[in-house]
């Protein structure tokens, strides 16, 4: 074993620690593994390493150009209300019960993902169904998760449904094979789908946890309060002092909003700020609380006849949940380098993340994709919040502006000419998304600002980085290295006809176990050129190995981590990560032995 293996395993392991302990972003893991290898690289050119000229030659890989126009693609149909056409069949069938109504939805969720990314699809009919739910009784806990899987299960049929099949594919040309069409992977993965579809609709019932999302859990009563604003007197006693040592924020039901100083808001850590005479203290009240406040001495809640003062108002105000995006402005930024309160002039209640509730000083909290945000504010604030596009507000579907409803045949029409094409093999499916992509632009379907910021770059990053992780493992010899011990390991235990068996259901599993821990696009980086290097060590067509590995990186369904669509539904639905593990492991189970009995069928050995 030479020292550029060691180094390469080093890194192989240090990037797996950080995908898990998730302390650095994953995009920023894969790029300084990334940095490491060019930099050795460059300072040893004559190692076993890649070149430096080499490792750039990623960056001309056509997987993440495709992965990027397919994100694209996705926002156009978003814009233009495609996806939102899912929520008047999702209405229409609520009447029939929980059963029927999980079927009606895993399947159409299921159709539209096999050709959109689905991200975009779970993002917006999150609301939705948390709004369906409500009107048929039953906790949305019991549809989240149905709902993220069937995009799974639909993205996993074709090529463009997954990024992981994008990828998958392009790895398998690179290897000097044909890549895979556009319905190959249906073969495999569609029985797979319905397989999953019966199995969701006939446990699901009893699996899926019977739990309130955090919104839920506050009384109907409790949802409106009063924005109240009250005026302090230059002669209050409160002049001098802290918010923190008045009585403000002592009171039951009272909270602090906002401290409006000559026109504009004071901005920082309201509990320490001085208040001074003229000083508008705006305040969160229940309707009880609002007989409270005018108590408070020194402060006036209302214009007294002999005080030259203008009337000061107090208005209704919501409280709402909200959901941080994969794509949001707001992720990786603390609620203070946001100016949150400010900018929207809304109060954050609550974060909640992964299972819990975060207690923190909510200004230094860093928002991630997948926190859920309890808010308070005015009606009109929270319209401005929800046209904002800075987080997904969850009281509500959001609809598309009719101007763009009109353009949802060209929408559609660019989608299908993106699968002809690339199913008749007229064009390669990177050409023809770039084409897509150009008509969206020029017919304003899409503006190509709303394009760029469609694009989840985390993602691409990601993918850059591994495929140089990937490449340094085949240049120093570690892939033949792991490969070479897998085979050993196999051929002293299996006897030689059932060995490539063996092989394939190891390549499955260990996908399937890995990108419950890590990013998806990592694990098929990582583990098809292992697949295809152990396939030709015995003498085996590499393309079923790569089936098998692609589908094994995307069906994750036992960790709320391993895909990004659990991750979103997770704090929405108020799971655990044990929900996953109860009602995915049995499904994750049944991928295995489904994939495991059908590959080889269909493409032997």
């Amino acid at each position: 074993m030479n020292w550029e293996v060691l180094f390469i395993l080093a890194l192989l392991v240090g990037a797996i620690v950080s995908f898990m302990r998730e302390k650095i972003p994953a995009d920023l893991t894969a790029l300084s593994v990334f940095a490491l290898i060019a930099i050795v690289a460059a300072l040893l050119p004559n190692s076993r390493l890649p070149s430096v000229s080499d490792l750039l030659s990623v960056f001309s890989n056509p997987a993440p150009l495709t992965i990027a126009s397919m994100f694209i693609i996705s926002a156009g149909l978003e814009r233009c209300g495609v996806i939102n056409a899912l929520t008047i069949l999702l209405e229409k069938t609520t009447r029939y019960g929980y059963r029927r109504f999980l079927l009606f939805l895993i399947i159409p969720v299921g159709l539209v993902s096999a050709f959109i990314n689905n991200t975009p699809v779970v993002v917006i009919l999150i609301p939705v169904i948390i709004s369906l739910s409500g009107k048929m009784g039953i906790p949305s806990s019991k549809l989240l998760i149905p709902l993220s899987y069937a995009s799974i299960f639909g993205g996993t049929c074709t090529l463009m449904g997954t990024s992981t099949n994008i990828l998958g594919s392009s790895l398998l040309s690179s290897a000097g094979y044909a890549p895979f069409t556009m319905f190959e992977f249906a073969i495999v993965a569609a029985p797979l789908a319905i397989i999953g579809t019966l199995y969701l609709t006939i446990f699901g019932k009893w699996l899926l946890p019977h739990r309130e999302s955090l919104g839920a859990l506050i009384p109907e009563e409790a949802r409106k309060e009063y924005l109240a604003e009250a005026f302090v007197r230059g002669d209050s006693p409160l002049v001098g002092k802290k918010v923190e040592e008045t009585r403000i924020l002592k009171q039951p039901g009272i909270r602090l909003v906002e401290l409006i100083r000559s026109g504009t808001p004071v901005p920082g850590n309201l509990r320490k700020a001085e208040l001074r005479g003229g000083d508008r203290v705006v305040l969160a009240c229940r309707p009880s609380g609002i007989a409270e406040a005018r108590e408070f001495e020194g402060i006036i809640l209302t214009a007294e006849k002999d005080a030259d003062l203008e009337p000061i108002s107090a208005r209704q105000a919501s409280i709402v949940e909200a959901m941080v995006a994969p794509n949001s402005p707001a992720a990786g930024k603390t609620i203070a380098e946001m100016n949150f309160r400010q900018r929207f002039r809304t109060l954050i209640l609550a974060v909640h993340r992964e299972g819990r509730n975060l207690h923190a000083d909510f200004q230094k909290t860093v928002i991630v994709p997948g926190d859920t945000l309890l808010l308070l504010g005015p009606d009109e604030s929270l319209e401005s919040l929800r046209r904002s596009g800075d987080l997904v507000l969850l009281d509500q579907p959001a609809v598309p502006a009719d101007t763009r409803r009109r353009k949802a045949p060209i929408a559609i029409g660019v989608l299908v000419g993106v699968v002809v094409l690339a199913t008749l093999n007229l064009a390669p499916i990177a050409i023809s998304t770039i084409l897509g992509v150009t008509i969206l632009f020029l017919t304003g379907c899409l503006t190509p600002r709303e394009g760029y910021l469609a694009v989840e770059w985390k993602i691409l990053i990601l993918i850059y980085g591994m495929l140089g992780l990937g490449m340094a493992m085949e240049s120093s010899g570690a892939t033949q290295l792991f490969a070479g011990f897998t085979h050993n390991m196999v051929e002293n235990l299996v006897a030689p006809s059932w060995q490539p068996f063996v092989l394939l259901a190891v390549i499955y599993l260990a996908s399937s176990i890995f990108t419950e821990f890590l990013s998806n696009n990592a694990t098929v980086v990582l583990m098809v050129p292992l697949a295809t290097t152990l396939a030709l060590s015995i003498g085996v067509d590499p393309r079923p190995f790569a089936i098998a590995c692609c589908i094994g990186s995307s069906a994750s369904f036992s960790t709320p981590i391993g895909y990004q669509t659990n991750t979103l539904v997770y704090g929405v639905g108020a799971y655990r990560f044990s929900d996953f593990v109860k009602i995915g492991l049995p499904l994750n189970i049944l991928y295995a032995i489904g994939t495991i009995a059908l590959v080889p069928l269909i493409w032997g050995f």
